[in-house]
């Protein structure tokens, strides 16, 4: 072929050439081009590429490949204009030789080129220029066959011209050109590493090196190679073409269709070969989103090898893409030597069953791409079973998720197949009670575990509608689900091929039944049951549900009736499932739940048995506890109610609850919470649509009756154990929720109640839970304020029903410090009191006779949340305000009524308190009815409640022993004492005696908090002297101090003789604090303690009583007048006269000093008493 360049290189040019110079240059041909492309499984090809330019259409349409192209009578290539009608067949050789050496040049600046940054620009420019040469002329040589060849004319024709026989010889030249540039450019698998590393390069903008263009201008070859061959195998239409003179030298046959074959058959072998390369690299949760192409220009040359070859297929009738991936991959997977046609596939596969897996998956995605968008590949099952029942060999367990996870991919791709579902379940099968993990994955690679029904059906419903295929949710399958939830995927789209219930269907159907015997279930694991019943919902929701469920039922009950109580879980799990399926489209569960509900009766029985051992009953409460948590999902599922779901409330819970030990017990309040909740929901929902139902009364009655069986289920299997633990003093905290949800039923089906809380069951119940005085304050406070809340509870309450709620209300507030610690400190129950507590008074205060109570007495509580005690104060305030401005006696009378209702037996509510050592609690006990006794003192003394204020006064105020109630006395006795002396004043019938008590308590208090020595400090803070001092009550404070003052001068300043009084200092700076800090101006109050004064001043020497007297003294005499005070004096004189002569003159001199005209008056007497 050197002699062919020997000569000058200047080609022919037509007279007519300058003509066409001047028109512009032809647009550029298609080519591989991945600078702009984005690596997208989905996204377009390149838009300069084969397939987006039309050229692969107009190859497969016999068009021509450059229409508007061409169209001169010359045309430039490789630099040199050349004849366009006959360019090809007079310089063949020149052309291609042309070709070759732009290749050469390309190739030597790929291995020349630098990293000089500087020069990249340049080193691109020129390399693009020379492959957009080469690629002008092979799109020329496409252009001019498709125009100009024409098949041969018989050998026997007459001599031709010189032309004609060039023309003849076209073919075999073009194929042996074609042939040596495949030598020339060689195989992918043989480039350089600088040239395939170029595979790699990212987007660089618009400047590539050397070695990238030489790649791609490797790949436009290689297809147009294929292409040229193609279409010159059409233009000769059938007759094949031999390369003359390779034959001449070689010996060998050359045809277009062996070049074609051999050339493909190379390039299929290179391209698996990369993608092999990037298998190893590939880990198997990326195995679906890491792609087989090494750039998009690889991916479009598998597209278009695909749509020639399956062209081909169907016109030609040649082999199609798969069978010749076939027979490149069949001996890779089984080890045996690959076909002479494919040699040179690397032997370093490091899994060839799982890239075989991995290319046939990613291959089938490129099969969606065609010129016209719609799928075009056909499927490939038949070698897919094969690598099936390689996937199904136990050496490859680790392998099977992504296998399967490929296969699932396919059933996306194309038609699922009944046979490989098939293959599929013979392996899994006999596999069932495999937990089909992957080790290296972790707790990842688990799958989604279903403790409850509803996740089960959940599960079941995600394998029946898998993730679209290119989505996140099937990508990343792989870490989300083990191999057998794939499968069940796979067998669901098998199942959902045929929705009439073909032939398909029972097949299927009918083969996973027969792997299923009395043996097989016995030999089941937790797995395996998890499994089974995984798979029977999955086929249940595909084909007919009655039938499979009633198969499942029948298999379940092969298992043994003692089986372990996980089994028993799972069981229940998936039955519930199966129950949940049958409420979703419908049908009625009676059946089903009866079955199931006898074997929960029969394990709650021996749960109860008190035979059984801890760890057989802590091992039991597994099966119960999945029981109520999936029965509850049956009926928040439920619409209606009315599909028998009332047959799972059986017996067993008569057994079960009793037995039950806190935790377990509050698992089971919880279930009927639901339950309960549920019930009215849907029960109010049947009764607004009600309306609706007015022509169809029939089905209104059915539902009706059909929540009345529920209802009745429930009163009948849990109230009776609720009213049993009432009176608990551990109550468990959802006992009160419980108990609030049936007396919410109670209201909603008055009629479903049990007879003996007829005829109103809603206050029966309140007064089980809420009003009795023997109720545990947690329960109350947790039970009233659900009721509360609601308004025809709250608001819409009767007055009977108020009343008893606020006297439950004042017995928790005074009993809410009784749960404390032995120490003092808040333990869990007394928080938890005091939390609801805070809610309970919230509701209350917004009770109607609450609220216009705290109106009618202008009292109203400031801001949102307002303290127990707080509010305690502020109703009891409003409650004596308002009768205080009652006029009428009825109304009064009625007042007085209603008050004790409201506080009940009160003394009955803090006697705990009273004999508790809690401080805080007997501190709040004495001050809640200290403020009872101060703001209801007119009250109190009427004949209705006078017997209350004995009570108090002989059980709070006069007890026998007063040591813990020492500081709760100290704080609270004023209430008491202003309330009595108010009492003592009002009263009609009982003043005298409660002025005798009001003494009595005066006395005992002032004598128990005085201090033995003089303290300043103490007496300050007596109780009794601060009841004396209040602030805004001027009249009734008077009539108190009167009293303290004749208490004091009875009992503690009366001297026996002449020895004066113990504790006298004491005494005498609490007369003058009383004396100090009050105003009073009545002589006949301040009088009272003038005598003893006067014999403190006379008698007594120490200095500090001597002081303190005489400032007391000097107290009174300033606010009294002269004649008030000649009395007191005149007696002091006749009663020491001639015995304490002496003193009698010092005590009249202190008085003359602070009042001379009480001393003037009684000279006359002392000048006869001198005589």
């Amino acid at each position: 072929m050197a002699d062919d360049f020997s000569q000058s290189l200047t080609p022919p040019v037509s007279p007519f050439a300058a003509d066409s110079l001047c028109e512009l240059s032809p647009a550029q041909p298609p080519c591989f081009c991945c600078s702009e492309t984005k690596d997208d499984p989905t996204g377009a090809l390149s838009a300069e590429g084969y397939t987006t330019r039309g050229s692969l259409k107009r190859l497969l349409l016999h068009l021509d490949p450059a229409p508007t192209e061409y169209e001169t009578d010359t045309v430039e290539i490789f630099g040199f204009p050349w004849v366009t009608e006959t360019a090809l067949v007079e310089s063949t050789k020149l052309l291609f030789g042309l070709f070759r050496q732009k290749i050469y040049r390309l190739e030597t600046l790929a291995q020349s080129s630098s990293h000089d940054f500087g020069q990249a620009g340049n080193l691109h420019y020129e390399a693009e220029d020379l492959r957009q040469q080469c690629v002008s002329f092979l799109q020329f040589v496409r252009v001019f066959l498709h125009r100009y060849l024409e098949p041969s004319s018989s050998l026997d024709a007459c001599p031709s011209h010189p032309y004609e026989d060039l023309e003849a010889q076209l073919p075999s030249a073009l194929l042996e050109e074609l042939f040596g540039i495949t030598l020339l450019i060689g195989r992918l698998k043989d480039l350089p590493a600088n040239v395939q590393s170029a595979f790699t390069i990212q987007n660089q903008g618009k400047i590539f090196p050397p070695s990238w263009h030489l790649l791609h201008l490797h790949l436009d070859i290689h297809w147009s190679v294929l292409e040229i061959l193609h279409l010159l195998s059409h233009k000769m239409q059938g007759q094949v073409v031999y390369a003359h003179q390779f034959v001449n030298l070689t010996g060998e046959n050359l045809t277009d269709a062996s070049l074609f074959e051999e050339h493909l058959c190379s390039l299929l072998c290179d391209l698996t070969g990369l993608a092999i390369g990037k298998y190893s690299k590939v880990r198997p949760t990326e195995a679906l989103s890491s792609h087989h192409y090494l750039c998009s220009c690889t991916k479009e040359l598998w597209v278009l090898l695909m749509h020639l070859l399956e062209y081909r297929n169907k016109v030609l009738h040649t082999q199609s893409f798969w069978s010749y991936m076939n027979l490149l991959l069949r001996p890779l997977v089984s080890g045996k030597p690959a076909a002479e046609q494919f040699s040179g596939l690397p032997t370093h596969c490091k899994d060839p069953l799982g890239f075989t897996w991995w290319l046939v998956t990613h291959l089938a995605m490129l099969g969606q791409y065609s010129r016209n968008g719609t799928k075009h590949l056909s499927d490939n099952w038949t070698f897919v079973g094969e690598l099936l029942k390689l996937t199904c060999n136990p050496k490859v367990k680790e392998q099977v998720r992504m296998h399967v996870h490929c296969c699932l991919s396919l059933c996306l791709l194309w038609e699922p197949s009944t046979s490989a579902v098939s293959t599929l379940w013979d392996y899994y099968s006999k596999n069932l009670n495999v937990t089909f993990t992957v080790p290296w994955l972790g707790m990842s690679g688990l799958g989604t575990l279903c403790k409850t029904p509803l996740a089960l059906v959940e599960q079941a419903r995600s394998c029946c509608s898998p993730s679209p295929l290119h989505s996140p949710g099937h990508t990343q399958l792989y870490r989300s689900a083990n191999s057998f939830h794939i499968f069940l995927r796979v067998l669901a789209l098998c199942l959902a091929q045929d929705t009439t219930g073909g032939v398909p269907q029972r097949q299927i159907k009918g083969r996973i039944y027969s792997k299923f015997s009395s043996k097989k279930m016995q030999e089941l694991s937790e797995a395996g049951l998890m499994n089974f019943l995984l798979l029977f919902l999955v086929v249940a929701r595909q084909v007919e549900l009655e039938d499979v469920a009633s198969r499942a039922c029948e298999l379940l009950g092969f298992l043994p009736s003692n089986c372990p109580p996980g089994h028993r879980t799972i069981v229940w799990r998936g039955q519930l499932s199966l129950l949940l399926l049958f409420q979703e489209r419908g049908l009625d569960v009676g059946a089903q739940a009866s079955w199931l509900a006898s074997s929960f009766n029969e394990t709650a029985k021996e749960f109860y048995n008190k035979t059984t051992e801890v760890s057989r009953r802590l091992a039991l409460w597994g099966p119960l506890g999945s029981y109520l948590d999936g029965v509850s999902e049956v009926f928040e599922t439920s619409t209606s109610l009315t599909l028998s779901e009332e047959k799972l409330l059986n017996e067993g819970f008569d057994w079960l609850l009793p037995a039950c030990r806190q935790s377990e017990l509050n698992s089971a309040l919880g279930f009927l919470q639901i339950v309960l909740a549920q019930l009215r929901r849907v029960h109010q929902r049947s009764v607004q649509s009600a309306p609706t139902l007015a022509r169809a009364p029939s089905t209104s009655s059915v539902v009706k009756e059909r929540h009345l069986a529920v209802a009745a289920a429930l009163w009948a299997h849990f109230f009776p154990f609720l009213r049993s633990l009432r009176l608990s003093q551990t109550p468990p905290a959802q006992l009160a929720d419980a108990a609030a949800g049936f007396t919410l039923l109670a209201f909603d089906l008055p009629g479903s109640a049990p007879q003996d809380l007829q005829p109103n069951p809603v206050q029966s119940i309140m007064q089980y839970f809420g009003w009795d005085d023997m109720i545990h304050p947690l329960l109350v406070t947790r039970y009233l304020p659900h009721l509360l809340q609601n308004s025809d509870f709250g608001v819409g309450a009767s007055g009977s029903a108020q009343s008893l709620s606020v006297r439950a209300w004042v017995r928790c507030v005074l009993q809410q410090h009784l749960h404390k610690n032995p120490d003092g400190s808040d333990s869990r129950t007394g928080r938890a009191v005091e939390e609801q507590l805070c809610e309970l008074t919230r509701l209350v205060l917004r009770l109607p006779e609450v609220d216009s109570l705290l109106q009618r007495a202008g009292l109203q509580p400031s801001g949102t949340r307002i303290e127990s005690t707080s509010a305690l104060e502020m109703f009891i305030k409003a409650v004596g305000c308002v009768y205080s401005g009652l006029q009428v006696l009825s109304e009064r009378s009625a007042m007085v009524t209603k008050a004790l209702d409201y506080i009940g037996d009160i003394l009955k509510h803090i006697k705990p308190s009273l004999i508790s050592k809690n401080q805080e609690g007997l501190q709040l006990a004495y001050w809640a009815v200290g403020c009872i006794v101060k703001h209801w003192s007119p009250l109190l003394v009427t004949s209705k409640a006078q017997q209350l204020l004995f009570r108090i006064v002989d059980g709070m105020l006069l007890p026998h022993n007063l040591t813990q109630q020492d500081r709760a006395l100290r704080e609270s006795l004023p209430l008491y004492l202003q309330g009595l002396s108010v009492a003592s004043s009002v009263s009609q019938s009982q003043g005298a005696y409660l002025k005798q008590q009001l003494r009595s308590v005066t006395r005992r208090y002032l004598d128990h908090f005085l201090p033995a020595s003089p303290s300043m400090g103490i007496i300050a803070n007596h109780p009794v002297l601060l009841s004396a001092c209040e602030a805004n009550s001027v009249s009734r404070g008077a009539v108190l101090r009167r009293t303290i003052l004749e208490v004091l001068c009875e009992s503690f300043l009366s001297f026996k003789g002449y020895a004066p009084p113990p504790r006298l200092a004491s005494v005498l700076m609490f007369l003058l604090e009383l004396l100090r800090r009050n105003n009073d101006s009545d002589p006949a109050l301040l009088t009272l303690p003038l005598p003893a004064l006067l014999r403190c001043v006379m008698l007594v020497n120490e200095p500090l009583v001597k002081k303190t007297s005489t400032d007391a003294l000097q107290l009174v005499v300033e606010r009294c007048a002269a004649v008030s005070t000649e009395g007191p004096c005149d007696q002091i004189i006749t009663e020491n006269e001639g015995v304490y002569d002496r003193q009698v003159y010092t005590v009249l001199e202190t008085v003359a000093v602070l009042d001379p005209s009480v001393v003037q008056a009684l000279i006359p007497n002392l000048s006869l008493t001198s005589v």
